[in-house]
């Protein structure tokens, strides 16, 4: 099965789509409300909560970089594709997540720094590859070699912070997410 055959199947039937991602978004005042003020940080809880990241995070991103990769690579039109695939995921996972942090820190929900740190992985990732397309004859022909070197200076941290956020063991501290330097 390819990608495309994928994203149609998905497309079939647009009211399992629809009630999913209306689902995760409304299971978190829910089991706010279940739970209580201050219960989320207890264990059945943050692991639902940690349960409900995931299913709007992993979906949500894959829908961003469809998204991107449709618009920035292929450069196709977003009006000729079903928004149920393309959209909806990508404001389900906003909506939970903006709901979510109401109710609970981040900090206590488990994974979820590993999560941040796989979707800055993908964010960067994307973003080096969409820079190297649209500028590769400007790098080899117009910009400076410390243009150049600042860029994967950038690049490199970046992507050593997401690795290490996403594929730390669980007995190492947690790293603090890169800053910019005070000019």
């Amino acid at each position: 099965m390819t990608a495309r055959e994928l994203i149609e199947l998905l497309g079939r039937d647009p009211r399992l789509l629809v009630a999913v991602f209306l689902a995760l978004p409304a299971s978190v005042p829910l089991m706010g409300w279940i739970h209580g003020p201050g219960g989320a940080v207890r264990s059945p809880w943050r692991y639902l909560y940690g349960a409900v990241v995931y299913g709007a995070c992993i979906p949500g991103v894959g829908a961003a970089v469809l998204t991107a990769f449709t618009l920035f690579f292929t450069r196709e039109s977003l009006l000729d594709k079903d928004l149920l695939v393309y959209v909806v995921p990508v404001v389900s996972m906003a909506a939970t997540l903006g709901l979510m942090r109401r109710q609970v820190r981040f900090d206590d929900v488990p994974g979820f720094d590993r999560l941040s740190g796989l979707m800055a992985l993908i964010a960067v990732t994307f973003v080096v590859l969409l820079a190297i397309r649209k500028t590769f004859v400007g790098i080899l022909f117009g910009a400076s070699l410390g243009t150049l070197l600042a860029l994967g200076a950038f690049v490199f941290a970046l992507l050593k912070w997401g690795a290490h956020a996403a594929f730390r063991g669980s007995g190492e501290p947690r790293a603090k997410p890169p800053a910019i330097p005070p000019l």
